[in-house]
Order: structure tokens, then sequence, then C-alpha cells
């Protein structure tokens, strides 16, 4: 198995798989002389763990992190900062009657075929605990954009139908921790929990939308042909278990507007340049332009399922699968700090990039 590694310059290489010892990774190119805050590094995987809230998967896992090198008396050193974080609370016998079938929408088929050899055992592999060694990533990466005052917020705009009705700049984005589906709006918060409450009851699941703002990134991040920043934000979020779709700036509801209503008109503000409007979603020609960077994360339902479903054996026999184990009815609370610690990684790897473009 190959392609464990993300990023060019600020690269994570990642290791573990759901139920096995740990899962962790290496951190390399990390800017030397960073504050290495351990709190905030611990605290944005809190925000990922399992069992946070009644409408998350009851899986009880600490998920402590352990930092094994890079950092000496709280900064890092330049050196690759390797992790680890314990696996404590496996129940992989849960998984025994899916060892010989294929879970729909799973990855079971295509990395049985692929590889020959599958853990099925949560997965695996391709199990979301695996987005672990992503949040520690991003944390480290979040603490040295904290530095160049780059600011990263994520949050849920979509479960199922229920949608916010306005665009980020409405809303006070350091809310959406105030609850548990981590929304801004306290009045479509409740009413999302209550719709991932019913359908957790049902033994179905429900996906959504996650949106993301990123402040005071300069101008000048991208690397065109192949490298746009947009394409690198893109492939970093599609990356994500469950993710479907990505768009940035304003997506696809812009292909209905006339080029003279989408165009961002520049302006001189405060002696700086900059754009009347932003609806090119803060990148140009795929480098950053100085505005506001936002995009939106399309998470499918769970696959997993707690109800009867059809499938076949290894065989090809048709048979049915009624799962067991503990599983999230919706993703998208925990998948907020993933999506932000994919995007800092992004922006970061970028940064340093961009360094070289001009002596």
């Amino acid at each position: 198995m190959t392609r464990n590694t993300f990023g060019n310059i600020f690269t994570l290489t990642t290791f573990g798989e759901s139920h096995g010892e740990a899962v962790g990774g290496v951190v390399d190119g990390m800017p030397a002389g960073i504050e290495i805050d351990t709190t905030f590094i611990q605290q944005e995987l809190n925000r990922r763990r399992p069992g946070q809230s009644k409408i998350t998967t009851s899986r009880n896992e600490p998920d402590t992190v352990e930092l094994l090198s890079g950092v000496f008396e709280g900064k890092s050193t330049g050196c690759p900062i390797g992790f680890i974080v314990r696996n404590t609370n496996q129940h992989s016998q849960d998984y025994e009657n899916m060892r010989c079938l294929f879970r729909p929408s799973h990855a079971d088929y295509t990395y049985h075929t692929k590889y020959g050899v599958r853990d099925h055992r949560g997965g695996g592999r391709s199990s979301a605990r695996i987005t672990i060694s992503r949040c520690v990533a991003g944390a480290l990466a979040k603490l040295a954009l904290r530095q160049l005052g780059i600011t990263i917020q994520a949050y849920t705009s979509q479960v199922g139908d229920i949608a916010l009705e306005h665009d980020y700049n409405e809303y006070d984005l350091s809310l959406a921790e105030t609850n548990a589906v981590r929304c801004p709006d306290a009045e479509t918060a409740e009413r999302m929990e209550t719709l991932i409450t019913k359908v957790k009851a049902e033994g179905d699941t429900i996906g959504g939308v996650i949106t993301c703002v990123i402040k005071g990134c300069p101008v000048g991040l991208g690397e065109p042909e192949f490298g746009k920043l947009h394409a690198q934000l893109g492939a970093a979020m599609l990356s994500i278990n469950a993710v479907k779709g990505f768009e940035y700036g304003e997506g696809f509801a812009g292909v209905t507007a006339r080029g003279s209503q989408q165009n961002d008109v520049f302006i001189n503000k405060d002696g700086k340049i900059a754009t009347a409007t932003n609806r090119s979603g803060g990148i140009q020609g795929g480098i950053s332009n100085g505005e506001d960077i936002y995009f939106r994360v399309a998470f499918k339902p769970v696959a997993t399922l707690l109800m009867q479903q059809d499938t076949v054996d290894l065989e090809g026999n048709p048979t049915t699968l009624t799962a067991r184990g503990r599983h999230d009815p919706c993703v998208l609370p925990r998948a907020v700090p993933i999506v932000e610690a994919m995007a800092a990684m992004t922006i970061l790897d970028a940064y340093l990039a961009n360094k070289t473009a001009r002596i």
C-alpha cells in the first residue's frame, strides 16, 4: 500500500488501523521555533474523539496523543515530529459477522480485490479512526499558521434537508463549538440534532455539508498549472472518509449568473487592492488573492446501518448483513475538526512553497 503521505514541504505520513495497537504519524517540514502547545493539540483531538455526545458513536477512547520527537523545551526543532495515539477500547468481536461479507458502500470489496487481504475489524486502514493522525498534524499546522495571523474555522451548515439560510458572514462562527452538532446558529443546531437523533433511533444514518472559512491568508498561495490552491484544497477534502463533493466560492450556485454578475470588481480599500465582492472564494487563477477563502464539503450518510441490508459473501453468494458495534449516525459533528486540519496542512504547505517563488 502506497500514498500514505500528504503534502510536499509540510508532510504527514500516517500509520495504523482502527483495531490495531495504535494510530500515529510523522510530520516533516514543521518550521523550527514554533511553540508547541500540547494542550491545544489534545483539545483538537478531543473535538474529533468518539463518545463526546449522544449523537456520536459510543466508542469510548481517550485519544491521548504522545509526541515522540521533534520538540525540545516546548518548541519545534525542525526535525520530524513523531506521534502516537493508542487504541484502548476496541470491540473487535462486534465485526466477526463481517469477516466473510462485503458491507454495502464500504471499502471492503475494493480492498479485498486490490490487496487480496483486508482487516474486517472496523474497516482497518479504511476506518475514519485513521483521521486521528490528520487532526494531530493539523493542530501542529494551526500553531504555525497562528504566528502568521491565519485562522481556520469550519462548521456544520447542513444536515439532511436542514440548512443554514445565510452565508458565513451572517453568523458568529465561534458559536459552532457551543452545541453537539457544531452549527453556529442555535435554533438550526437544535433542529439538526433532533433529526440526527431520530435517524439514529431508526438504525439509519444521514449526511450533510460542512463549510470552512480561512481568514488572513496572504496573496500568492497556489502553484499553477497543476498546483492550484483550490485544487490542493479539493484533493485534501476529498481524501477524507465519506466526502462526496467539494466546491469553493459561489461554486455550483454561480453557474446560473452572467459574467457581469459574477465578477469580483477590484477596488482600493484603505490603500490596498481588494475586491468589492468575494464570489471567487478568495482564489483567482489558482492563487489566493488575500480575501477570505471559503468552501463547502459534502459528506454522504455513514455506510454502516444498524438494520438488515442485502449483500454478498466473498464468493459472491447473496446473503444479508445486520451490522453490530458502535457507529456514528451522522459523521458531520466529528468531521468539522478534520476539515479544519486538512485545510491547515494545505495552507501551511502552500505558504512554505510560496517562500521559494521569488528572490
